[in-house]
């Protein structure tokens, strides 16, 4: 079996040398064929030096906190609604922090209704984006491969495609030899089967918040950029705006999408929300032949090892399951040998490839590893829409939908996300998600 140092012998060549990741410096770019960068060249955290004169606006029908992917698709569906004064607030650049980080995933195999059909609803979005953006994402539907290992995962697999079918979902059950024809490169001898679904896939999440962002600009919304909160007004039990370093924004509404900043930034406002900051990370192989463009997305799901074609090349990583929460974005060199070694155990042709480049993200996670949708019972006036656990890019599109009716109505039309409701841990009814990679 080829060793560690032969996948990794690329580690500390070129100009972006694993060890000093986080990578990519613009946040944005992590291939050059495909990735784009999210925002102008400079990403790093801008002051309101960079904006010259510009006026920050001094009202608003609604401010999002965070403008990633939920704080971009949120801010546009509340314009579509009618909404025309919003202001989106931006401590670095759009799509510069958890959203760039992913691996751009898009997938319907989930555990819970709620999960199932946020991403149905989105996937319908992403397959036409182009035409309802004039953006193009890059969606590849070339399906997500679950493996499973571990005999006890059978009967909760079975149950989830129950599940999904049930939804309209095509997901399937695939014996080892249908594994074998989807993915002919996978080692199968602990393989007992597995779940295999042609409609997910990955796009690029850049390309895809900048395109809500723009599309959002376009009908009013304000996105201001290097621009944090650092204060979240309340009168009389609801809250009245926000403090910034550029100036205040007067508003009855406050929508917190900040990713894993999100428990700090509840936190303005006296509340909390139970949502942490857990490191992942990713690698990409420099191009290599050995193994087709084609092949899906593919999951050991005991190990939470992963991998799929990016480019000439291919993306890959493995969760830490003891990984602690916490801040660091530094590449952990010791697991990604870890991650190398059960890559190329499970797919032996990877010993022929060298790692071009890796990064660190955060998942924001919450106790159930399900998101905090909704809005706060004290103060009136605050939502989140933040805790999403890993698969929250690909549900963007539905959470905008939803959080938008939210607002503008006082119920979720486009899919009941009760179940996720912010109060859900202190009423002791958690909505565990199983399937998380």
């Amino acid at each position: 079996m080829p060793t560690v140092d032969a996948l990794a012998a690329g580690l500390g060549s070129g100009d972006n040398p694993l060890h000093t990741a986080p990578w990519p410096p613009d946040l944005g770019t992590r291939s050059r064929e495909r990735r784009r960068p999210c925002a102008p060249a400079n990403m790093g955290i801008r002051g309101p030096a960079s904006y010259g004169d510009a006026a920050l606006r001094t009202t608003a029908e609604a401010v999002v906190v965070g403008a990633g992917i939920m704080g971009c698709a949120i801010a546009h569906a509340l314009a579509e609604r009618g909404m025309t004064e919003v202001v989106v607030l931006e401590r670095d650049a759009i799509g510069g922090g958890s959203t760039a980080d992913g691996a751009g995933g898009v997938r319907q195999q989930f555990s819970t209704e709620t999960n199932v059909r946020l991403a149905t609803h989105s996937v319908r979005v992403w397959e036409t984006f182009g035409e309802r953006f004039g953006t193009e994402i890059g969606l590849r539907q070339q399906g997500y491969l679950f493996l499973l290992t571990d005999p006890a995962e059978e009967p909760v697999f079975r149950a989830n495609l129950a599940l999904q079918q049930g939804l309209g979902v095509p997901s399937r059950w695939v014996e080892p030899a249908e594994i074998r024809e989807l993915n002919p490169h996978v080692a199968m001898d602990d393989v007992r089967g597995g779940t295999f679904c042609p409609e997910d896939g990955w796009c690029d999440p850049s390309a895809a918040t900048m395109g809500y962002a723009q599309a959002a600009r376009r009908l009013g919304v304000a996105i201001e950029e290097g621009t944090p909160v650092t204060g979240i007004q309340v009168d009389g039990g609801r809250v009245s705006g926000v403090r910034t370093p550029r100036g205040d924004v007067a508003t009855p509404r406050v929508i917190v999408c900040a990713g894993p900043q999100s428990r700090a930034v509840g936190a303005l406002a006296g509340v909390e929300l139970p949502v942490d900051p857990s490191r992942r990370m990713s690698f990409v192989t420099e191009p290599f032949a050995a193994l087709p463009p084609t092949l899906p997305m593919t999951i050991e799901f005991a190990s939470g090892l992963y991998f799929h074609p990016e480019s000439r090349g291919f993306l890959f990583g493995m969760a830490n399951r003891d990984e602690p929460v916490g801040f660091d974005k530094t590449v952990d060199e010791g697991w990604m040998a870890t991650t190398v070694e059960a890559l190329v155990a499970r797919v032996p042709a990877f010993g022929e490839a060298n790692i071009l480049r890796g990064w660190a993200g955060f998942y924001e996670v919450t106790p159930d590893d399900n998101p905090l949708l909704g809005h706060v019972d004290d103060p009136e006036g605050l939502f989140v829409a933040a805790g999403f656990s890993g698969h929250g890019f690909m549900q963007g599109p539905a959470v905008g939908a939803c959080l938008a009716e939210l607002v503008c109505d006082g119920a979720a039309r486009t899919v009941d996300i009760s179940p996720f409701r912010p109060s859900r841990f202190a009423e002791g009814a958690p909505a565990q998600e199983h399937n998380v990679i």
